[in-house]
């Protein structure tokens, strides 16, 4: 199958089971909104490493934010709600609380479990921290340097998927890295899914497992061009650049709507091929068939 003169390969994008929060931040402009959801989301682009993957979900506009401010909606992704406590708590205490003018309220208020945030946070007002409850939902006053840090007690956490992906391969460096990043711009402010590695684009795609003992992934060495005739390569014959996109999203379809956006913003001109990631279907049980999507 070809879009224009991009090859679709006949595969499919293998993706698991995972839980998600979603984390609505504000702040007073959009010049402290970007340093809070940056620091908030560094270090978060893969769970092999991280304590969670983040991304942009879409930014907010004043009429859609519970105070009336700018604000961003970021998903986080993690293997367990216990997971997602840690993570999130960690997180907003040091790169959000600590950024001037933010608040952070749940944005999935009906999900199926609850974790906690501002019950732990609390604590850092030494006792000087208040309670706040409005329309059933609690919130707490943290006093610091600029007034008082906003927090809402605790965050709902749904069942979500991660690990769609798509493989642009190019004959040329800028026509690999152009479709890599014309599949990620396309999902920016898409609702329901994130992009969470830099630029929305993983170089360093990985496999299951390593020579190595102890490792759980290492490099994707089938697409790989300077291992061509090493090992058994999966890059189209012309390829010699290749990049990945991965994909969290809120359910299935979700991710399956966003991969097949994504595959059609990467045709282009020299981008030969686009395929997917696999594990011949032993790593999670949500497969996203290329030739479907397309």
């Amino acid at each position: 199958m070809h879009l224009d003169t991009t090859e679709i390969i006949d595969t499919f994008a293998e993706a698991f089971r995972v839980r998600y929060a979603r984390v609505i931040v504000t702040a007073h402009d959009d010049y402290w909104l970007d340093a809070a959801v940056r620091a908030f989301s560094g270090y978060a682009s893969s769970v092999i490493a991280c304590d969670a993957e983040i991304g942009v979900e879409r930014h907010l506009t004043t009429a859609e934010t519970p105070d009336g401010r700018v604000g961003a909606a970021l998903l986080v992704f993690g293997f367990s709600a216990e997971g997602l406590g840690k993570a999130i708590a960690n997180r907003a205490g040091q790169c959000l609380m600590t950024c001037p003018t933010t608040a952070v309220y749940d944005g999935l208020p009906d999900g199926e479990e609850r974790i906690p945030l501002g019950k732990h946070l609390r604590f850092f007002g030494d006792g000087y921290q208040k309670s706040k409850r409005l329309n059933g939902r609690r919130y707490w006053r943290i006093p610091v340097m600029d007034g008082e840090f906003l927090v809402e007690e605790r965050l709902g956490v749904a069942k979500g998927v991660a690990g769609g992906n798509l493989i642009m391969q190019g004959r040329t460096f800028e026509a690999a890295l152009g479709a890599a990043r014309r599949a990620a711009e396309s999902l920016a402010e898409m609702p329901g899914v994130v992009t969470p590695f830099p630029g929305g684009i993983a170089r360093s795609g990985s496999k299951v497992g390593s020579i190595y003992k102890g490792l759980a992934a290492s490099t994707a060495d089938a697409y790989c061009p300077t291992l061509r005739g090493n090992v058994p390569t999966q890059l189209h014959p012309e390829a010699h650049y290749a990049y990945e996109i991965v994909i969290d999203g809120i359910d299935e379809q979700a991710v399956g709507q966003a991969m097949a956006t994504a595959l059609r913003a990467a045709v282009g001109p020299d981008v030969v091929a686009i395929g997917a990631g696999n594990y011949g279907g032993k790593l999670g049980k949500f497969h996203f068939r290329l030739h479907e999507l397309a």
